[in-house]
């Protein structure tokens, strides 16, 4: 139970962490040159303005990208400034707030307000509200000077060491885009467990231009990290089942050795085996009950106490949290107890059959 808790967890804990930065499917233009300079598409397009109507959208927004250099009186620090609109999902980034609040953007010019990671402030030494250049690479390069509205941080090296959010009207300033125009568009699903059909789905909506690519390809190695997670969970389980009917067969063989002068008696007043089985069966069933009992007990007690209490730190840098979390999967920790039950009870089959073979005389004689 525990080990299921914290995987779910950390499952969910990283997983809303990318979708703060990068949604569940991104649309982007296909292009060979600069992976720095992106291609611009139509933002008000059939999905953009009429997401609602596809069911299994949840949310669609803008972005754009351009990469950059943050410079102080005493640091130089390479960035990349992801513009963001109106549109920008703040509520499921308001879990990465640390300090400050999100951009307030403008309907007539681009706000020069922006979000720094915590890392990013610390090496620059930058504070909320404070003021610092940003150098655009491109030809001839541009700066303009921003103000730290908020400091954010996720624990994953990928968004904190580069990733400053801004206003994307300021890209598009830079770039010379029109207002209608972005780097590309991030899609939210309602179920991530369809994203494959999700992916299929968009690929018919939007024009043959256009690449439609998964949050887990674009972050690989955090999604097999995950996968591998859940596998060595499903074998820890394996290994916890196994002991757990080895050690129910074991007691029930004890148990049939000490009560032999019994069953010989009971056979010898007529009782059949299979009414002897089930006094043994049911004898095994209510031991697991009670173990079951105090094991939910336990697992589930520590899972309060860590969610609420954090007894258990992490070192962020390894683990992208700096505490061990909780998840409550509710569905797949009473599947686990059915499963744990059905298993051991089955089981117990296996040692009461020896029942059959005791024969009455010799068990009454047996001490």
């Amino acid at each position: 139970l525990i080990s299921f808790l914290i995987l779910a967890g950390f499952r969910d804990t990283i997983q809303e962490k990318i979708f703060s930065f990068g949604a569940h499917l991104q649309i982007s233009k296909f292009t060979l040159g600069n992976v720095y300079e992106e291609e611009p598409i139509p933002i008000h397009t059939e999905l953009y303005d009429n997401y609602r109507d596809h069911q299994y959208i949840e949310h669609v927004q803008e972005f754009s990208h351009k990469p950059g250099l943050l410079k102080t009186d005493e640091e130089v620090w390479g960035v990349m400034l992801k513009g963001v609109g109106a549109r920008f999902d703040t509520a499921r980034f308001q879990k990465n707030m640390l300090e400050g609040g999100f951009i307030n953007f403008s309907d007539s010019a681009y706000s020069n307000e922006i979000l720094i990671s915590k890392k990013v402030s610390n090496l620059l030494h930058l504070q909320l509200h404070d003021e610092v250049l940003i150098y655009f690479i491109q030809t001839p390069p541009r700066f303009r000077k921003l103000m730290v509205k908020g400091i954010y941080e996720t624990g994953l090296e990928d968004f904190d060491e580069k990733v400053i959010i801004g206003d994307i009207g300021l890209v598009q300033r830079l770039n010379g885009w029109s207002d209608n125009q972005a780097g590309g568009m991030e899609v939210y699903i309602k179920n991530f467990d369809e994203l494959e059909e999700a992916e299929d789905l968009l690929y018919d909506l939007v024009d043959f231009d256009l690449y439609v690519e998964k949050v887990s390809d674009r972050y690989i190695q955090i999604f097999d990290w995950l996968t591998l997670l859940n596998r060595n969970v499903v074998i820890f389980l394996a290994l916890i089942l196994f002991v757990a009917c080895f050690n129910m067969v074991s007691i029930l063989l004890i148990l049939i050795m000490e009560r032999t002068q019994m069953i010989g008696i009971l056979k010898a007043v007529g009782a059949r085996n299979g009414q002897i089985r089930k006094i043994f069966r049911y004898n095994g069933i209510s031991l697991i009950l009670k173990g079951m009992l105090f094991g939910n007990i336990a697992g589930l007690g520590f899972g309060v106490l860590q969610q609420y209490a954090k007894l258990i730190p992490l070192d962020q840098e390894n683990y992208y949290m700096n505490f061990v979390p909780i998840a409550w999967d509710w569905p797949v920790l009473f599947a686990i107890n059915l499963l744990t039950f059905t298993l051991v009870t089955a089981v117990l089959i296996v040692p009461t059959m020896i029942i059959i073979r005791i024969k009455p005389i010799k068990a009454i004689k047996f001490s």
